[in-house]
C-alpha cells in the first residue's frame, strides 16, 4: 500500500470545491469539501478554497504518490491569467503535488460523472447554465455559460432575477402579492413590507416597498440573486402561478441551450448536472419531462463532479483503471 500510486479528482464550482484523492482499484482514499473555488464568480478566495480543500484530502496521505489528476474548474478560462495560475500553481506546490493539475472544463468532468460512453451532451444548471457536446471524454462545442449578466438562461441567477422581476411589475400595478411575490419582498425588503400592502396596497406603501427592493439588489454583487431560487421552487409546490411560469421557461430555456449543441436525432447520452437538474425539482422535473419529445438518448444524472474526475484521472494514469466498475463505485 505504501507504494500504491494514487490519483486525485477535483471539481472547482461556484458553490463548493470537491477533492477525492483514489487508488487504482478505484476506491477513494481521501475525499473533502470546501467553499467555492470558481476563480471567476470567487476571484478572492478560490485558491483558498483550493488549498483547504487539499489539505484536507490528503491528510494522512504522501502527495508525492499522487501520479496523476483531473480538477474541473467552472472558468477554467481564468486560470490562464497570470496572476491567478500563479496563485494556483503555488497552492499545488504548497501542497507537494508533482503531477500536473489536469485543469479542465467542468462540463468535462460533469459529462463523464454521469456517464462512461465517450460520447454525448452535458446541461448544467445551477448558479450558472451551460452546454456542452463531448466526444472522445472532451469537450467540442459549449453553448451559453456566458456569466450572469450576459446569458445562463434558466440557471438559479435566471430564476432569481424572474422573481425580483416578478416582484417589481405586482408593485407596479398596485396588485396584492402573491406566494411568490411576498417571499422575495420579506427576503429582500422586509419581514414587514408584506404587512405595509394589506389589504389592498396605497401608493405610498408601494413606492416604499419598490424602493427598498430595487435598494436591495443594487447593495449586493447581481450573481447573489441565485439565492432567490429556492424561493421560486417554494411557491412553485404552493401553486403559485408566477413562480409556475417562470419554472417553465427556465426549462425551455435549458433546452434552447442544449439545442444549440445537440441535434434532435442524436442517440448518444444527455447528462444533467448541478443542482436544478435534479429530479426532485421543479426546473429538473419539469425538464425531464419535456426531453423525450424534444431529443433521443438516455437521460444520466451526475451526482457528482468530483467523481467523473478521479475516473478520468484514472485514465490519464492508465486507460485500462477506468473500467465501468470503478465508475460505478465513484459516481454512483
Amino acid at each position: 500500500m505504501g507504494t500504491e500510486s494514487l490519483v486525485l479528482g477535483g471539481d472547482l464550482g461556484g458553490t463548493s470545491t470537491r477533492i477525492l484523492v483514489v487508488g487504482t482499484d478505484g476506491r477513494v482514499r481521501g475525499r473533502s469539501t470546501t467553499g467555492g473555488g470558481n476563480p471567476i464568480s470567487h476571484p478572492a478566495g478560490a485558491a483558498a478554497a483550493l488549498a483547504g480543500a487539499l489539505r484536507a484530502a490528503l491528510a494522512g496521505i504522501d502527495p508525492r504518490r499522487v501520479n496523476a489528476s483531473v480538477v474541473g474548474v467552472a472558468g477554467v478560462s481564468a486560470l490562464r491569467a497570470p496572476p491567478v495560475a500563479a496563485r494556483f500553481g503555488q497552492v499545488w506546490a504548497d501542497a507537494g503535488l508533482t503531477c500536473d493539475p489536469g485543469y479542465a472544463p467542468d462540463l468535462e468532468v460533469a459529462f463523464a460523472a454521469g456517464t462512461p460512453e465517450p460520447d454525448g451532451s452535458v446541461l448544467v444548471a445551477g448558479t450558472g447554465a451551460t452546454a456542452g457536446a463531448v466526444a472522445g471524454h472532451r469537450l467540442t462545442r459549449t453553448a451559453d455559460g456566458h456569466g450572469w449578466l450576459l446569458g445562463d438562461d434558466g440557471s438559479g441567477f435566471w430564476l432569481g432575477r424572474e422573481a425580483v422581476r416578478a416582484a417589481l411589475r405586482a408593485l407596479d400595478a398596485g396588485e396584492p402579492p402573491g406566494h411568490l411575490v411576498g417571499s422575495v419582498l420579506r427576503e429582500l425588503a422586509g419581514a414587514g413590507t408584506v404587512d405595509e400592502l394589506a389589504p389592498s396596497p396605497s401608493r405610498r406603501g408601494t413606492e416604499r416597498c419598490r424602493d427598498r427592493l430595487i435598494e436591495a439588489v443594487n447593495s449586493r454583487p447581481g450573481v447573489q440573486l441565485s439565492a432567490l431560487a429556492p424561493l421560486v421552487s417554494a411557491a412553485y409546490r404552493e401553486g403559485d402561478p408566477e413562480a409556475r411560469s417562470i419554472v417553465e421557461r427556465a426549462a425551455a430555456a435549458l433546452l434552447t441551450t442544449l439545442g444549440r449543441i445537440r441535434g434532435q436525432a442524436e442517440t448518444t447520452p444527455i447528462v444533467l448536472a448541478g443542482g436544478l437538474t435534479g429530479d426532485t425539482t421543479p426546473v429538473g422535473a419539469t425538464l425531464r419531462t419535456l426531453l423525450p419529445a424534444r431529443f433521443a438518448g438516455p437521460v444520466r444524472p451526475a451526482p457528482t463532479g468530483a467523481g467523473g474526475a478521479a475516473w478520468l484521472a484514472l485514465g490519464a494514469l492508465d486507460p485500462a483503471l477506468a473500467t465501468r466498475a470503478a465508475h460505478t463505485r465513484l459516481c454512483a
